[in-house]
Order: C-alpha cells, then sequence, then structure tokens
C-alpha cells in the first residue's frame, strides 16, 4: 500500500514525541521508508550520504555554539550596559545610534544581545528619554512615543541586516540551501561575506537617521532647557 511509505513520517513524529535523539530517529525514518518503497540497503546509503553533504552547512552554527555561549556566559550584554551608560553628554541620537552599532556586531557574531523586552525597554529608552530630558526638560507623550520608535527601530536595524554575516546563522543557511537547490553553487562562506556591506549600509543610514533625531527632538520641544 502507498500509505506504508509515509512510516518515515510516522517515525519522526513517535521519536520526537518521546525525545529520542533527533539525528537517530531522522536516519532510522529514512532507512524505513527506504525499505518500504523497495530500495536496496547501498541505494539508501547513497542516499542519506548525498542529503548530508548538500545540507552539511546546517551544522556550522554547533561549532559556534561553545563560543557564543562562552560570551554570554561572561557578562557580555551587562559589558555592553556599562558601555552605553558610561559614555557622557550623549544626546539622544547618539545613545540609540551606539546602541545599533553594538547591536550589529553582535548580531554579526551571532551573539544574542538582547532584543526589545530584554534591552530595549529596560535600558536603551531610559537612557535615550534621560539624555532628551536633561537637554529639552520635560519631554510630552509625543516625544516619548518618537524616542521609543527609533530605539525599537535601532533593534531591528541591527539585528536584521547583520544577522546573515555569521556563516552558521539561521537566514545564512537557509538562503545557502534554497540556492544550493536551484542549481546555484554558494557556500555559507560567499552569503555572509556578501551580506557585510549590506550591514555597513544599515549602519550608516541608521547614524544618519539618529543623527537628525537629535533635531527633529528640538523642534518638538522647541529648543527645550538648550
Amino acid at each position: 500500500m502507498e500509505v506504508l511509505k509515509l512510516i518515515g513520517v510516522l517515525i519522526v513524529v513517535i521519536g520526537f514525541a518521546v525525545k529520542f535523539d533527533t539525528i537517530a530517529t531522522v536516519v532510522i525514518a529514512g532507512i524505513a521508508t527506504g525499505l518500504v518503497a523497495k530500495m536496496s540497503v547501498l541505494e539508501i546509503l547513497e542516499t542519506l550520504g548525498a542529503s548530508f553533504i548538500t545540507n552539511r552547512t546546517a551544522t556550522l552554527f554547533v561549532l559556534t555554539l561553545p563560543c557564543i555561549g562562552i560570551c554570554e556566559r561572561y557578562g557580555l550584554k551587562e559589558k555592553a550596559i556599562d558601555f552605553i551608560r558610561s559614555i557622557k553628554n550623549a544626546t539622544t541620537g547618539r545613545v540609540i545610534l551606539i546602541y545599533q552599532a553594538i547591536r550589529t556586531l553582535a548580531a554579526a557574531f551571532s551573539v544574542r544581545l538582547g532584543g526589545h523586552p530584554q534591552f530595549v525597554r529596560p535600558v536603551v529608552v531610559p537612557m535615550a528619554e534621560g539624555a532628551a530630558v536633561a537637554k529639552y526638560g520635560e519631554i510630552d507623550d509625543k516625544v516619548s512615543d518618537t524616542i521609543r520608535g527609533a530605539s525599537a527601530a535601532a533593534e531591528n536595524y541591527g539585528n536584521f541586516y547583520a544577522q546573515n554575516c555569521f556563516m552558521g546563522a539561521s537566514g545564512t543557511l537557509l538562503i545557502v540551501s534554497t540556492l544550493v537547490a536551484q542549481g546555484y553553487e554558494v557556500t555559507a562562506l560567499q552569503i555572509a561575506t556578501w551580506s557585510i556591506p549590506i550591514a555597513v549600509i544599515s549602519v550608516i543610514v541608521g547614524a544618519w537617521r539618529d543623527l537628525t533625531l537629535d533635531n527633529k527632538l528640538a523642534k518638538m520641544t522647541k529648543g527645550g532647557a538648550q
């Protein structure tokens, strides 16, 4: 029966449900599917080998996990916070720009520095708003929303445009596998290399946006307490 050829799917579901070893589950499912499809043992092994070679880049992230873990274990996030807080006389735009630059570097090395709830909201926003209050005096809700929006955008720019600079990033590996499936011979290193100019451009655009933010806030507050 044709339905028996779906036995591999059933094995995968059961294996994941009982938390069996992932690789072993997939290999067993592949062998079972091949046997049901009346493939010889040699054909099954050739198919499994070819699939592994084609998708071998998917294991790159495993090699980087120890380094990333060590960076996070020894307080990289806390060091970033201390660095931002140590900046003297920083304007709102400069605070946000510095965070975007740090976030871009972190994303390029696949370091999970933070995010909107873990870093932007509790750290960047209060500092950016504090810089605005120090320069312009009390700020209203409209100014506050503008600052919060710019802070959130800095997180998005820094993370989105730089993450593919890392060879083992999921986005990079997805691009590689998709292009290879379409017949294009590319490597993760090539995709990561060509992603660097995009990340640099995003920082330049972000710098222009953040530095003009100070002028925008000055107009919104009519000069404040300069």
